[in-house]
């Protein structure tokens, strides 16, 4: 039986979906011949869910949800918004990890959160800080950083992620260069810490400072 054709909006949905489906089941350490057990689908159907080929039906998502006992927006990020139709407002938060060519690694995905801003570009990803390097630019340790996947500053001085001499922890710092030397410089917003100089050999960029937020702390 031939498969349905998808928009782009599906599409996206389905690797969502996909992601969010493979995550859960690590964390609980099932398989998907125990889901398709679990609900009475064949494995060969939950892999398609899997592999993001097809788009599981509401239902589908609801019955997915009782049996692995979460909420049907960690399964589907668009019921989050309430609108299985509408293009999903949320987005992956990867920690402070970038991977491979500057694409997310499925298996770095932490969870998906909201993005509040409908009327403005989404961004394609979002990191948790992690140290208070950058807070001369309001960026605090544990505030959620918004990314968009780019291989390079849009101007000089722009907030980026970068991995430096492929390193898997990525480093959110304002990139600057000049026309008379190959050094880039990757600089910090507290004077406690030090600027980095690097060869762009050295320097992979994989996204580009979009905005951020604070979540709410806990007291300590």
């Amino acid at each position: 039986m031939a498969r349905p054709k998808y928009s782009e909006v599906e599409k996206k949905l389905m690797k969502g979906i996909a992601l969010n489906l493979r995550a859960i089941l690590k964390r609980k350490g099932m398989s998907q011949k125990e889901l398709a057990e679990g609900i009475g689908l064949s494995t060969s159907v939950i892999s398609d869910y899997m592999n993001a080929n097809i788009l599981p039906t509401p239902g589908t998502i609801q019955n997915i949800a009782d049996f692995l006992r979460v909420s049907k927006a960690d399964i589907d990020p668009s019921f989050a918004g309430n609108a299985r139709e509408s293009t999903p407002n949320n987005i992956p938060l990867i920690g402070t990890i970038c991977a491979g060519d500057g694409l997310l690694a499925e298996q770095n995905i932490e969870e998906y959160i909201h993005y509040p801003f409908q009327s403005k570009r989404q961004p394609d990803y979002a990191l948790r800080v992690e140290g208070d390097s950058m807070i001369g630019a309001g960026i605090e340790d544990g505030d959620i950083v918004y990314m968009r996947y780019a291989t390079w500053a849009d101007y000089n001085g722009q907030i980026v992620a970068a991995l430096i001499h492929d390193q898997e922890d990525g480093t959110l710092k304002r990139i600057h260069w000049s026309s008379g030397s190959p050094v880039i410089t990757l600089t910090p917003e507290n004077e406690d810490y030090n600027a980095i100089e690097v060869l762009p050999s050295e320097d992979r960029i994989c996204g580009v400072y979009m905005g951020h937020f604070k979540p709410e702390r806990e007291d300590k």
